[in-house]
C-alpha cells in the first residue's frame, strides 16, 4: 500500500523556519520523482518545489533562495527545508511522488507563517 505521510508544519513567525518531512512507503521511491506542493484557502495547488530521481531540482520563482528540497533514498523520506518564511506562504504543503503515469500524494500538513 503506497504512503507518504508528511509532518513539520506548524505555526512559525514571519522570518522564521521549519523543515518539513515526508516519508514515503509502498513503492520504489528512488526511481520517482518528488516534489512539494501547497494550497492556500481559495487558491489552486501549486508546485513549490521538486526533486527528480537524479537529483535534479527545481523551485517555484516565490521560494528560490528560501527553500531547498532534499531527498534521503536510504530513509525514502524527501525534505523541505523553508528559512524566511513570509506571511503568504501559509498553505496546506503536499508530497507528491511521481512516475510516468502513477501519481502519489500524502494528505497535507498545515504551515502557519503569522506573528
Amino acid at each position: 500500500q503506497v504512503q507518504l505521510v508528511e509532518s513539520g508544519g506548524g505555526l512559525v513567525q514571519p522570518g522564521g523556519s521549519l523543515r518539513l518531512s515526508c516519508a514515503a512507503s509502498g513503492f520504489a521511491f528512488r526511481t520517482y520523482a518528488m516534489s512539494w506542493y501547497r494550497q492556500a484557502p481559495g487558491k489552486e495547488r501549486e508546485l513549490v518545489a521538486g526533486v527528480t530521481n537524479r537529483d535534479n531540482t527545481n523551485y517555484a520563482d516565490t521560494v528560490k533562495g528560501r527553500f531547498t528540497i532534499s531527498r534521503d533514498n536510504s530513509k525514502n523520506t524527501v525534505y523541505l527545508q523553508m528559512n524566511s518564511l513570509k506571511p503568504e506562504d501559509t498553505a496546506v504543503y503536499y508530497c507528491n511522488a511521481r512516475e510516468r503515469k502513477l501519481n502519489y500524494w500524502g494528505q497535507g500538513t498545515q504551515v502557519t507563517v503569522s506573528s
